[in-house]
C-alpha cells in the first residue's frame, strides 16, 4: 500500500488534470457547429436508433442489460500481474496503484484496437452504416469503463457504480460547461454523502442527456463518415480518440477514489 505522501502526490496529479479539463479549448468550439446541419441530413432510421439508445442506457443503469461485462476473464487477467488468487473485486481493492494502472492502459489498448477496426469498418458504407456504428461504440464504451471500474476494485454489478459509470462517460463528452457540473457532481460522490448516487441519477434527466451529448461528440468529425471509403480513415480515427478519452477520464475519476478511500 502507497504512503499518505505518496496518495496525496498522486491526488495533486489528478487534480491538475481536472483543472486542466476545466479549460474551454477551440476543438470544443467547433465540433458541434455542423450538427445542426447534420440533423436536417440525418435519416430518420438513425434519429430512430438515438431513440433505442435512450432505452437501452436507461436499461444499462437499471440492469446492466447486455452491455453488463463479465468480469472472470479480467480477473484472471488481474491475477497473473498481481500474482496472487482474484475472486472478487475485494481481492482488487488493495492492490498498488502502479499495477491498477498497468493493467488499465493493457485493457485499453485492446479497447482501442477494436475500436479502430470498428469504426473503420462502418466508415465503409458511408451514412448507411453509421447506424450500426453509434451502439457499437456505446457498446465499447460502456464495457472499457466496467472495465476500469474493476481493475480499481468497484463492481458494476452495483446500480449506484453504473451511474458513476455514466457519469464518468457524460465527463469525456461534455463541453468545459459540463465538465465543471460533473465534477462539482462527483465531489459530493467522493465524500460519500448519503443520497449521492440518487441525486446523481435525477441529474441524469432521464440519460437523454447523456446520450443526445453522446451523439453530438461525433460533431463534424462525422460528417466525414458519410462520405463511402473515405469514411473509414475518419471513422478509425473518430473511434480511437473517442475510446482514448472517455479511457483517461475513467483511470483518473477512479483513481481519485481510490486514493481518496486509501486516505480515509
Amino acid at each position: 500500500m502507497e504512503s499518505k505522501d505518496e496518495l496525496l502526490k498522486e491526488l495533486s496529479t489528478i487534480e491538475k488534470w481536472e483543472k486542466s479539463k476545466r479549460g474551454l479549448w477551440f476543438w470544443e468550439k467547433i465540433g458541434r457547429l455542423p450538427f445542426k446541419v447534420l440533423d436536417k441530413l440525418t435519416p430518420k432510421f438513425i434519429h430512430d436508433k438515438i431513440g433505442v439508445l435512450l432505452e437501452e442506457i436507461g436499461v444499462y443503469i437499471q440492469s446492466g442489460g447486455k452491455y453488463l461485462t463479465f468480469e472472470k476473464k479480467l480477473y484472471r487477467m488481474i491475477e497473473k500481474e498481481a500474482d496472487k488468487p482474484i475472486n472478487s473485486v475485494l481481492d482488487i481493492q488493495d492492490l498498488p496503484l502502479k499495477l491498477m494502472d498497468k493493467i488499465s492502459r493493457e485493457v485499453i489498448s485492446k479497447r482501442k484496437k477494436f475500436a479502430t477496426i470498428q469504426g473503420a469498418s462502418t466508415g465503409i458504407g458511408g451514412i448507411f452504416t453509421l447506424a450500426i456504428d453509434i451502439p457499437a461504440l456505446l457498446a465499447i464504451s460502456l464495457k472499457t469503463l466496467q472495465e476500469i471500474a474493476i481493475i480499481h476494485g468497484y463492481d458494476p454489478n452495483d446500480k449506484s457504480e453504473r451511474v458513476f459509470i455514466i457519469k464518468c462517460l457524460q465527463f469525456s463528452l461534455a463541453d468545459v460547461v459540463g465538465k465543471r457540473a460533473i465534477l462539482d457532481e462527483l465531489s459530493n460522490y467522493y465524500r460519500k454523502e448519503e443520497n449521492t448516487s440518487g441525486e446523481m441519477m435525477s441529474q441524469l434527466q432521464g440519460w437523454r442527456e447523456v446520450v443526445y451529448t453522446y451523439r453530438d461528440q461525433f460533431g463534424w468529425k462525422k460528417l466525414f463518415q458519410l462520405v463511402p471509403v473515405a469514411g473509414m480513415i475518419f471513422g478509425a480515427f473518430t473511434n480511437r480518440s473517442m475510446i482514448n478519452d472517455l479511457s483517461e477520464a475513467g483511470i483518473m475519476l477512479y483513481r481519485k477514489r481510490r486514493i481518496l478511500e486509501r486516505l480515509e
